[in-house]
């Protein structure tokens, strides 16, 4: 047994060793900064200014929350037909859903801008069909179509995950015991694949309340989120205590977020993580 956990350790030690150096570090730093001045002296003034961006959090929290949603809204159906289907559907079905995820989201996102700017496929669609150019790029609607295309894969697969798992005799059982459709859905699937969904809420919450390159481009620089004002203040403005007292509050919001969905998913739940 202790040869066995001394190999346990040897065989844990480079993860270990990645984490401390590239996140529990980071964050160290960025705790720093967050409490000091220029100088390295400690400060409360980072936090208290702010203050001054109350509207750009709840935009973030709340774009997040719709793109989020919207993705939940195509994913879980899409994901349970794709888990009834046979297997090579289902192997063809993952490719197609992956294909996004093999390149950029610079340039996806980039691709989108030139879809929906004024002079861009949709609108020429438009004029040539007789109807008035649409402002397309720089509306909510586009920043949260944006984060619904590049991050929908990561709400399919966990759901997909968990779905393809529930047998099929479950689901016939409880039709020979007189569950419908809708029953069935309510009863049988949903509280089976809730892991799934709670796995994908957070996976696709995550990246959405601190993006800021699909803001930027989609949002045409009208729409500001908190991604947006920690890239400018570190990068435009070269503040790194204010980017870092912003990055810690989104951290923190972060970390109460997924604290809600393990809470919400169940302790001890380890199909969270899917």
């Amino acid at each position: 047994m202790k040869n066995r956990t001394f190999l346990q350790r040897i065989i844990g030690a480079p993860y270990i060793f990645w984490a401390a150096v590239f996140i529990v570090v980071p964050l160290i730093i960025v705790v720093y900064y967050s409490f000091t001045d220029a100088a390295g002296s400690f400060t409360l003034d980072n936090m208290k200014n702010l203050s001054d961006y109350g509207q750009i959090f709840r935009d973030s929290i709340l774009y997040s929350i719709a793109a989020t949603a919207i993705s939940l809204i195509l994913a879980y159906p899409f994901a349970y037909v794709m888990s009834r289907k046979r297997e090579k559907t289902q192997q063809i079905m993952m490719v197609l859903v992956m294909l996004p995820m093999w390149m950029s989201l610079l340039i996806l996102t980039y691709s989108w801008m030139n879809i929906l700017e004024r002079q861009g496929i949709v609108n020429t669609f438009l004029s040539k069909i007789g109807l008035s150019p649409m402002t397309l790029i720089g509306t909510p609607g586009a920043v949260i179509f944006g984060m619904v295309y590049n991050y929908i894969p990561y709400m399919i697969l966990p759901i997909y995950s968990v779905m393809s798992k529930i047998e099929p005799s479950v689901l016939e059982a409880a039709e020979d015991l007189g569950s419908g459709s809708a029953s069935k859905l309510y009863r049988v699937i949903l509280p089976l694949s809730m892991p799934g969904v709670v796995s994908g809420i957070t996976m696709v919450f995550v990246p959405s309340v601190s993006t800021f390159y699909i803001s930027q481009k989609l949002g045409d620089g009208k729409i500001l989120l908190v991604g947006d004002i920690i890239e400018r203040q570190i990068q435009g403005n070269y503040n790194y205590n204010s980017g870092a007292a912003l990055s810690f509050v989104l951290m923190v919001l972060i970390i109460l977020s997924l604290a809600l969905m393990k809470l919400f998913a169940g302790e001890g739940d380890d199909s969270l993580y899917v």
